[in-house]
């Protein structure tokens, strides 16, 4: 007789939530019962509010039931759940729920579905077709295919990846490095995460597939410290994959080689910028690099280095396998392919929902989202980690673009979203930017350094009601500074969210002072 499968996700969402103790807990029923089962560690398919999200497979196809919490246990055996059989948390086939329903999963189609360190359960949903057709062609010509995709950088300034790659590919060294930058610190993200838990396979397709492309031969994944859940799938995934023989000195017997590490960040929010990691990486304090040189022609130890963060790099094989205009297709502008939105703060359904770009900040908080937790009115949104900008609700029918958030001085990057309800106070969130930057640089530079602390004081007087109107022309005059002379984006963005809470909420600004507001109330 064959077990069934029943899928417990390893995701750290659903740990948190009690996947664990879940998993145990039916491992031990079964036992009881004598039925026989496997269960397999899944990943994530990204609808959090419904973690721990046990999944069994019947003939009908994966039946899931959610969220399971340990005491639910025996009434879902009682219930006959291992053959789908209907039950108060049987929310049915996952593919068939309006929020996977609606997306268009291209980096994340394996996601929640395999085994994900199977290397055969890999193969079998599409993976390494990416690889095999690019150790057909040429370095020019997997350069061009993404140059022609229109891929961008995943994580900040939306830099095009064909260009860094063409770089480091025509640059002369007798070493090349890829390193992959999976320092994934924004407030509100988890899509790199949720890829190194649920499919990390595909992270080292996407990497070797670099590597064929400038004629690297070394790479390093530098993993968020936050992340140990990631970091041991990762490590466990590369034995895997160098064990078929898609690493090593021999890849897919090609005569290639390309070998893969990983390594654990050091815990600092400043390690996400690419210099400042490739520090790290040497052993050194996680400082910034002034630019010039770049990395692709002076990275790690020196050597002409392919830094991308995860999204960029686990869309390659899609891009390899289905060709450049396949992947073209998806998106508005010059913002193409898919982009993972991870919604997050007062929201109703957070998780992680997949789309083109260009779809509204208002489809994804509300029609995937489902509004606010609280049920009260949206107030603000910020996208693009910390040091996003603040969009109001009357801003929220902007695409999903990196232009079209440029225009309105705001940023997309990593796709992060966290929404506030209507009792937020704005003026609060200003000062916490400042307070954050001012924690987490790395004091090189003293726009940054002395900016972020002098930032956080003139808000406390503007709160206090402090010669308000001069503090707000003195905060203003500071946020250029720190924009105009700070050496990286840590500075150089914090006045993003500041600025656009001023700009978009100027009454949480102009409040009583506490003085003045106790006596109003004594009165």
């Amino acid at each position: 007789m064959t077990a069934l499968r029943v899928y417990i996700p390893c995701d750290t969402t659903a740990v948190a939530c009690g996947a664990d103790k879940v998993a145990r807990a039916i491992e031990r029923t079964a036992r009881e019962r004598n039925r026989e089962i496997e269960i397999v560690r899944n990943g994530s398919r990204g609808m959090f509010w419904l973690e721990p999200m046990v999944e069994v497979t019947t003939p009908e196809g994966r039946v899931a039931y959610g969220p399971v919490s340990p005491s639910d246990v025996a009434g879902l055996f009682e219930a006959d759940f291992l053959n789908g059989r209907p039950h108060a948390l049987r929310i049915g086939k996952p593919e068939e729920h309006p929020y996977l329903k609606n997306q268009e999963r291209l980096m994340f189609a394996r996601c929640g579905i395999i085994d994900p360190l199977s290397v055969a359960e890999y193969r079998s949903h599409g993976g390494f077709r990416g690889l095999t057709k690019a150790l057909g062609m040429t370095s020019t010509q997997i350069v061009a295919e993404v140059t022609e995709s229109g891929l961008r950088g995943r994580g900040g300034a939306g830099f095009p990846t064909g260009i860094k790659w063409k770089t480091v590919s025509e640059a002369q060294a007798d070493q090349k490095y890829i390193v992959c930058n999976a320092d994934e610190g924004d407030s509100g993200t988890f899509a790199d995460r949720m890829i190194m838990e649920g499919d990390p396979l595909l992270l080292i397709e996407g990497m070797t597939i670099a590597a064929l492309a400038v004629g690297a031969t070394k790479g390093f994944i530098y993993i968020r410290s936050e992340y140990p859940i990631a970091f041991r799938q990762m490590g466990r995934a590369i034995e895997a994959a160098r064990d078929a023989g898609y690493l090593g000195s021999n890849v897919m017997g090609s005569g290639k080689s390309f070998t893969l590490e990983t390594r654990l960040g050091a815990g600092a929010y400043i390690c996400g910028e690419e210099t400042s990691l490739l520090e790290s990486l040497e052993g050194k304090r996680g400082v910034i690099r002034p630019k010039p040189p770049l990395p692709a022609l002076k990275g790690l130890f020196g050597r002409p280095t392919v830094v991308n963060n995860v999204l960029s790099f686990t869309s390659v094989p899609v891009i390899l396998d289905d060709g450049a205009a396949f992947y073209k297709n998806y998106g508005m502008g010059r913002s193409r392919g898919t982009q993972p939105f991870q919604l997050a703060g007062n929201i109703k359904q957070g998780g992680l929902v997949e789309k083109a770009f260009g779809i509204s900040l208002k489809e994804l908080v509300y029609e995937f989202g489902g509004g606010t937790l609280s049920g009260r009115p949206v107030r603000a949104v910020q996208v693009g980690g910390p040091l996003g900008a603040y969009l109001p609700a009357g801003e929220l029918d902007t695409p999903m673009d990196y232009e079209a958030f440029a225009a309105k001085k705001a940023m997309l990057g990593h796709g992060g979203l966290v929404v506030f309800d209507d009792t937020v106070d704005m003026a609060e969130q200003a000062r916490f930017a400042m307070e954050f930057c001012a924690e987490e640089s790395c004091g090189k530079c003293t726009p940054c350094r002395i900016g972020s602390t002098r930032g956080a004081e003139v808000i406390g007087r503007i709160i206090a009601g402090r010669d308000r109107e001069k503090n707000l022309r003195l905060l203003d005059d500071l946020c250029e500074t720190m924009v105009d002379g700070s050496l990286c984006a840590l500075g150089g963005l914090t006045p993003f969210p500041v600025q656009s809470a001023i700009r978009h909420f100027p009454e949480d600004f102009d409040k009583p002072s506490p003085s003045v507001a106790g006596r109003k109330a004594a009165e």
